[in-house]
């Protein structure tokens, strides 16, 4: 899929590899589009999505597997037909499984074809029956449309095929014969002669850890309830989540009220902002009345104080927050292009800054002195 196709975008100075292939967007009718992925997990399918929203878009038909006969399709400003005895070549599963494919090897780690060789070299560094299951099961999670590239150019996968099904075994493919001890001695021999080049390889580990890969992008969306929820998931992350915080020993119901109200010039401004009913009326208020000077130039240090006071007064949030692991956050805030990505386009501070402090917390944890 990636082949040299190479394509970037750049998000506030950083940028993210990708690639593209075809595929059909079902919108009324079918058209023929360009589906770019990129290394920290975001695809834009007409818009930038998540993989877990990207599932969904296959899974609901918006990225179209199945082509029906007679359906109208396009290309925009070139051409339009129906289609006539469409064979369709992608299933829902197979297509997800590709673009996951995809962001592994643009973060240059292995894929599912690269982590079903690890999982060989297992079973021939111990020959159990339970190492054999879990190669055929890594086998079986290659996408059928790239199994028969994983070998040379005469016996494609053979040889995978009977190492992982064993003398007597079967194959996945019906139309193979029982596995012989002479074909599986064969292909025994082959993965030894492969393992031997392999060894002469000589990669220099980075110094630092592994490369820095583009984890699986979270997004956290602005919808929020009135009222703290027993299980909020990634709601809780947002700033306008009903979480009280105390900041040099004033109240606040939540992150936004308080940084709203620490912009406001006037103390008793302040006073108003820090109690109104919602966050999206303590903005209105904040917007009514003068900014503190400067404010633009210590407003993403406010923030930074303001997200650790969260997380540190809130350690179930804080939980929440070190799920995502590494991930790329994208943090959605329809009334600001500086907090919010806002598909793409906005500079996404709070998702950098949730990051930072999300780094933060894993260093506490680890009990590695605090700088």
């Amino acid at each position: 899929m990636i082949n040299r196709r190479t394509t970037h975008r750049i998000v506030d100075g950083v940028h993210i590899p990708g690639t593209w292939r075809p595929a059909f967007i079902r919108n009324g009718r079918y058209f023929l589009t360009d589906l770019f992925i990129y290394a920290d997990g975001l695809v834009d399918c007409w818009g930038l999505v998540t993989l877990e929203e990207f599932e969904e878009k296959v899974r609901s038909g918006w990225v179209a597997t199945t082509l029906p006969e007679g359906a109208p399709a396009a290309i925009h400003g070139l051409a339009r037909w129906t289609f006539g005895e469409p064979r369709n070549q992608l299933t829902p599963d197979l297509l997800i499984a590709e673009v996951r494919d995809t962001v592994d090897r643009l973060n240059e780690r292995p894929d599912s074809a690269g982590r079903c060789m690890a999982a060989v070299r297992a079973f021939l560094a111990d020959r159990t029956e339970e190492n054999r299951a879990a190669a055929r099961a890594a086998f079986l999670a290659v996408p059928v449309s790239r199994r028969r590239a994983m070998g040379d150019m005469d016996s494609k996968d053979w040889n995978l095929r009977v190492l992982v099904a064993g003398p007597g075994g079967r194959t996945y493919l019906a139309a193979d014969p029982p596995v012989t001890q002479e074909a599986y001695e064969r292909a025994v021999a082959h993965f030894e002669q492969q393992a031997d080049r392999l060894a002469e390889l000589r990669v220099r580990a980075s110094a630092d850890g592994p490369v820095t890969s583009y984890a699986p992008a979270v997004h956290v969306h602005s919808w929020m309830p009135n009222d703290p929820v027993a299980e909020p998931g990634r709601l809780g992350l947002h700033n306008a989540y009903p979480a009280p915080i105390t900041v040099d020993k004033a109240e606040y119901p939540s992150v936004s009220h308080a940084y709203w109200a620490l912009s406001a010039a006037r103390p008793e401004a302040r006073a108003a902002i820090a109690a109104a009913a919602t966050p999206s009326a303590a903005r209105d208020l904040a917007v009514a009345t003068p900014r503190r000077e400067g404010w633009e130039h210590v407003r993403a240090a406010v923030m930074a104080g303001l997200l650790r006071a969260k997380y540190d007064q809130h350690p179930e949030l804080a939980d929440i927050l070190l799920a995502t692991g590494d991930a790329t956050l994208i943090y959605e805030d329809i009334d600001s292009a500086f907090w919010g990505s806002n598909a793409g386009q906005g500079r996404n501070w709070t998702g950098r800054l949730l990051e930072l402090v999300r780094s933060e917390l894993h260093m506490r944890r680890a009990g590695i002195p605090g700088l």
